[in-house]
């Protein structure tokens, strides 16, 4: 499966992310649906950006007891998306109950992914917030090989952790990392990250990145340098 640019459509209306999106013309970029536009806009903002042919990354994270996330599962799967995600520390059997539910009669499933540790998790925080005294790396590891167990495609997870993933993993099992930020750009809110490049020498399978693309003067040329930097052979 080929390296991608995911754009992080976080609008929140129909009419901000479809002129965001009428300014790439021919192109049709991966895009990543999260929870402000979708709560905002609701199923039908999937429907009109699928049919306009742009792949769908529906970044939801879902995170309940095993039966109600394998009913919502079951709802999503006729989105027609192509990825969505939930929660790894729901445990290994939500997310088996997860994949069941995804999984339509005929077979076909979009691709289904766990996040591990958002981005905006460092050590401390996740030591003090959530009383885990684990290394964070560790915890990575762990959360992806249960994801794995549980027959799932890959894992969201910070571009500093996608090589040891791989490792652990295998090179097939899928590496999804946002914190993506341009060198000269600002981190926001992230703190685990690296730059397109970066993440495309250490072997991420997709970059989600957001603000440095939407918040950009010129969006299309902000895309295109994500593009350039993360699929170019590395040196």
């Amino acid at each position: 499966m080929g390296k991608d640019v995911i754009i992080a459509c976080d609008f929140d209306s129909k009419e901000k992310t479809l002129a965001f999106l009428d300014q790439f013309k021919g192109r049709k970029p991966y895009v990543k649906i999260g929870m402000e536009l979708f709560y905002a806009a609701g199923p039908d903002i999937v429907r009109e950006i699928k049919a306009r042919g742009h792949r769908i990354f529906l970044d939801l994270k879902l995170h309940d007891i095993p039966n109600t996330v394998k009913k919502a599962m079951a709802v999503l799967s006729g989105l027609d998306v192509d990825m969505c995600n939930l929660h790894a520390s729901g445990t290994v059997p939500m997310m088996r109950a997860a994949l069941e539910g995804l999984t339509r009669p005929d077979g076909t499933r979009p691709l289904l992914i766990a996040v591990t540790q958002l981005t905006s998790t460092d050590q401390e925080t996740m030591e003090r917030d959530l009383l885990i005294r684990e290394p964070i790396d560790r915890v990575v590891m762990h959360y992806a090989e249960n994801a794995k167990q549980a027959g799932l495609d890959g894992v969201v997870c910070s571009p500093l952790e996608a090589e040891k993933v791989h490792s652990v993993c295998g090179k097939d099992f899928l590496t999804v990392t946002p914190g993506v930020r341009f060198a000269d750009g600002d981190v926001g809110d992230q703190k685990r990250v690296m730059t397109p490049a970066e993440a495309n020498r250490i072997g991420s399978d997709y970059i989600v990145v957001g603000r440095p693309i939407t918040a950009s003067p010129d969006p299309v040329a902000a895309y295109m340098r994500c593009v350039n930097d993360f699929t170019c052979d590395p040196e």
